[in-house]
């Protein structure tokens, strides 16, 4: 199984990584390129997926992307690791709802390598952790599938600034709130990258039919 991992230490545009998923998504249906799994990071945006509602929207003033990835309305800025792919899923099992769940296993699986524990929720995509009472988002997943290759991905706040978040409300969820893995727990997350990496690689590597 071939697949290339990318790593940017800058920040990069949205819209330019938008554009090379896309260029790559056509290449790999050619058959002409491998699969992407891609590190990096956005300076301060919003983005919107295909679901959002505009009521969702609390600082009216504020610039925010309309993208055609499923979801609603989320925050990327620094304080995050973001990982975005291009999976082929002609070569695994043409199944959308298992794709999402290999990629929760992944951050969970990452997420326990810390001593933190977190789960999914089928009603409301995402990562989440209990804080005593509170439940409480930890990543965000968002993708697109055409000819069955899986892009766009997920996002794990690290220290993000989650006053952020004020201005919207987050991906359509009104009773629950975001949270940062240096609230939950303050460590060393230098790794975090190459274990969701290392993670993302053999949960695939599994799924091949």
């Amino acid at each position: 199984m071939n697949i290339e991992i990318k790593k940017s230490k800058k920040p990069i545009k949205y819209e330019d990584a938008i554009k090379f998923m896309e260029k790559r998504l056509i290449e790999i249906d050619q058959n002409k390129s491998s699969d992407l799994i891609w590190m990096l990071k956005h300076d301060d945006l919003y983005t919107a997926g295909t679901n959002y509602n505009e009521t969702e929207i609390l600082d009216k003033s504020m610039n925010i992307i309309k993208t055609n990835r499923g979801g609603k309305i989320t925050y990327h800025g620094p304080g995050q690791v973001i990982c975005y792919f291009v999976i082929d899923l002609k070569k695994r099992k043409k199944d959308i709802r298992k794709f999402i769940t290999l990629i929760e296993k992944t951050i969970i699986n990452t997420l326990s390598s810390y001593n933190i524990q977190t789960f999914s929720d089928k009603e409301n995509i995402g990562i989440w952790y209990k804080d005593n009472s509170q439940i409480k988002k930890v990543a965000a997943i968002g993708l697109k599938v055409s000819k069955w290759i899986a892009y766009h991905g997920f996002a794990i706040n690290i220290d993000v600034d989650l006053k952020k978040y004020q201005k919207i409300i987050p991906c359509g969820i009104k009773d629950k709130s975001i949270t940062n893995l240096k609230k939950i727990k303050e460590q060393d997350y230098t790794e975090l990258e190459n274990r969701l990496i290392d993670n993302f690689i053999l949960n695939l590597k599994n799924s091949v039919s």
